[in-house]
């Protein structure tokens, strides 16, 4: 498809993928496997979404993830790999998604069409500068195709979400700062007592989510009209499905 083509099924598809993609982080059964490890909620997310980059120092998860205060991440990373092992973790974590969808996907139609799909878009993805797509790119995916499914749209979350920080950065916010700007009810949850936004912060939010797209153009531009409709018409009955 030409770029322009590939730009509406990115933008027609954005919301649909980053909703559900991240549905299964704090559901029971994704919590109560992190009870079974010895983790609770939070520091499972943490170890089990930062697993996929290794044993690393919280700095390194810390600049994965974006959003979350550096301190936050530190102390939640730091003790909970005193638990349990960071790729075990990892491993189990993206199980979990697919449990997750083996659960909530058996009437969503036309999976192994979505499938298909986003692996090839996940396969022509540039993953330079994309840590945490790239560890989630590399993880071993179930061989059901709605467990597939749930573990692509992840995937494809963590594409965005990755991409979504260096265009950030480069449309002159920090990344504090555009987390206030989209969630301002979640500063704090975040690990912030406040964040400075600059007057333009919106029109500035705005610009990177437009350029966040425009990066993703070339993963995508290979897609046929028929897989850019799966991944458009499924990841939206996918949401429904999960929320």
């Amino acid at each position: 498809m030409s770029n322009e083509q590939a730009l509406e099924v990115i933008e027609a598809s954005k919301d649909s993928v980053g909703n559900s993609g991240a549905q299964f982080y704090f559901q029971p059964e994704t919590l109560a496997k992190g009870k079974e490890h010895g983790l609770d909620g939070f520091r499972w997310y943490v170890l089990g979404r930062g697993g996929v980059l290794g044993n690393v120092e919280s700095p390194v998860v810390a600049a994965a993830f974006g959003y979350f205060n550096p301190a936050l991440v530190d102390k939640m990373w730091t003790s909970a790999r005193e638990i349990m092992k960071p790729r075990a973790a990892g491993t189990s974590y993206f199980e979990c998604c697919a449990e997750f969808g083996r659960a909530r996907l058996g009437d969503v139609e036309g999976l192994d069409a979505y499938n298909a799909a986003a692996e090839q878009v996940i396969a022509a993805a540039d993953p330079a500068g994309l840590s945490l797509f790239a560890g989630f790119a590399a993880e071993d995916k179930v061989d059901d195709s709605l467990g597939r499914a749930m573990q692509n749209t992840a995937v494809l979350r963590e594409l965005r979400g990755s991409a979504h920080i260096m265009a950030v950065l480069a449309s002159g916010l920090s990344a504090a700062q555009a987390h206030a700007i989209k969630r301002p009810d979640d500063v704090q949850t975040f690990g912030y007592e406040n964040v400075d936004v600059p007057d333009n912060g919106a029109a500035l939010h705005e610009a990177a989510e437009a350029l966040t797209s425009q990066m993703l153009v070339p993963s995508y531009a290979g897609l046929d009209a028929e897989a850019g409709s799966a991944i458009v018409n499924t990841s939206a009955a996918i949401l429904a499905a999960v929320t």
